[in-house]
């Protein structure tokens, strides 16, 4: 008996759904800038070239990328990612080293599982497609509010989402509820539809229950939607890239991160035994951006999603290309952002950290303060 409830599979599905819905804006974002026009219907399947590095502005000035990440930033960002393990194991964490048996074979095991793991639905579902019409409707200046809410309607999963999304304080700024989807839309806006959808739909997948490590999903959740904050803001202030494309990046990253630690803790719990969080953070460090790069292999995604994933087990000297940057500098100002808000580390601490990206310090400084932590 597996150790994930048929509930959370369900939630692990609409995850899914939502990180395509990512994939779909992208693609329709780039047929837009390509012809002037509003994306036309019907939207055709994902194809290799779809997800690709659009909304470029060229008489935009922006600071100069550093190609090669600094000694001292990624000494900072490596260290700030190990502090992150410790918060979301809850425990002093060990380095693995030279496994001992029965731990060799475990991580061996999960090794080969996670090369094949598209092919297993329970753990990597099929790109779905569920959301081509929402998204080309979000596209088209055309499609009204309120054929936009019928759409919604369709998945009342979604729908709920989206209404807790519109009375939450942030939007809701009448004492009225908002009761109805043609409200909600409206308080939302196609923007912040785009961005709210996957957060409303994803971050239940990151609630694992039971285990032996209660905060993880918790934790993981938190540096995914602060390294998708970071990777956006990254790719619009620092590089000639598309914004969407990085925060889909963090998301594909975050959603293997948890791919990787259920095949490692069911494959544990299958031998019965006591999992090692050495073992298990091994595990994810070595695996999870493989495992991002099948993933979005069965989708179809851009080879430039593909680069920049394939970036972060490149060496560190290897240069990296604009995405792959920009997911980099998420993922550690993300783990710098969940080590402030558990005050592992104090705003001296962030500060000294974003100062190893040298020049670059003071864009670094201005994503920060977009991330909405404290600092």
């Amino acid at each position: 008996m597996t150790w994930m409830s048929q509930q959370q599979m369900a939630l692990l599905g609409l995850g899914i759904v939502a990180i395509a819905a990512f994939a779909w804006v992208l693609m329709a974002r780039r047929r837009h800038q390509a012809d002037g026009q509003p994306a036309a219907a019907p939207a055709p399947p994902l194809a290799p070239s779809a997800v690709a590095g659009a909304g470029r502005k060229a008489n935009r000035t922006r600071p100069s990328a550093i190609e090669a990440e600094p000694a001292a930033q990624q000494a900072a960002r490596l260290d700030a990612m190990r502090k992150l393990r410790v918060i979301a194991f809850g425990t002093a964490i060990t380095p693995a080293g030279a496994l001992a048996p029965p731990h060799d074979d475990i991580a061996a095991a999960v090794r080969v599982s996670l090369v094949t793991i598209v092919d297993k639905p329970n753990y990597a579902p099929r790109r779905p497609l569920l959301l081509p019409k929402l998204v080309q409707a979000m596209n088209d200046d055309e499609v009204s509010r309120r054929e936009l809410a019928g759409i919604i309607a369709g998945d009342p999963a979604l729908a709920g989402a989206l209404l807790r999304l519109a009375n939450s304080p942030f939007y809701r700024l009448n004492p009225e509820p908002i009761e109805s989807l043609d409200r909600a839309v409206a308080v939302l806006g196609t923007e912040g539809m785009r961005s709210l959808i996957s957060a409303a739909l994803l971050q239940p997948v990151f609630r694992i229950s039971g285990g032996s490590f209660a905060a993880f999903g918790d934790v993981t959740w938190q540096h995914t939607l602060f390294a998708g904050k970071g990777a956006e803001a990254h790719a619009a202030i620092l590089e000639n890239a598309d914004p969407f494309a990085a925060q889909l990046l963090a998301l594909m990253m975050g959603l293997a991160t948890i791919i990787v630690y259920r095949v490692a803790l069911d494959e544990y719990m299958a031998r019965q035994v006591p999992p090692l969080p050495g073992v298990m953070v091994q595990l994810i460090d070595s695996q999870s951006a493989t495992v991002a790069r099948h993933v979005a292999a069965s989708w179809e995604l851009s080879e430039r999603i593909d680069a920049a994933l394939a970036d972060q087990v490149a060496s560190p000297l290897a240069s990296k290309s604009a995405l792959g940057r920009s997911l980099q500098f998420g993922q550690f100002i993300a783990a710098l952002a969940v080590l402030r808000q558990h005050n592992i580390i104090a705003d001296d601490g962030v500060a000294a950290a974003l100062r190893t990206g040298g020049e670059l310090a003071p864009a670094y400084e201005r994503i920060w303060s977009r991330l909405g932590t404290k600092a």
